[in-house]
């Protein structure tokens, strides 16, 4: 069962997942601070390499299963031509309207 990404219930989350879904690098780039970080798997990842990366250049996709702490934390089925599909988390960090810094990793 998956959450309708209309359906989050924070609106710069809702609008992340919506733009990463969509492949916006814009949309994406217009949502994060200025100086916004992330890790993966634990590990901090240059942001900018990392989304061209898993997200642009490989179609990556998430399809939403369960959100808790109001919504900055998802847990999502997330696919991409390189790595297939995958359970994965995600924290959002979020300061004024944009995303400060994300967390994801296996779920």
């Amino acid at each position: 069962m998956t959450i309708p990404v209309n359906q989050l219930s924070d609106p710069t989350v809702r609008d992340f997942v919506t733009a990463l879904n969509a492949g916006d690098q814009s949309a994406v780039a217009g949502l994060l601070t200025p100086g916004a970080t992330m890790s993966d798997d634990g590990s901090d990842r240059n942001l900018q390499e990392w989304l061209d990366r898993e997200v642009f250049s490989s179609n990556g996709h998430m399809d939403v299963e369960s959100e808790a702490d109001d919504g900055l934390t998802l847990v999502a089925n997330y696919r991409n031509d390189t790595w297939g599909a995958m359970r994965t988390k995600w924290q959002f960090t979020v300061d004024g309207g944009k995303v400060s810094r994300f967390e994801t990793g296996q779920a």
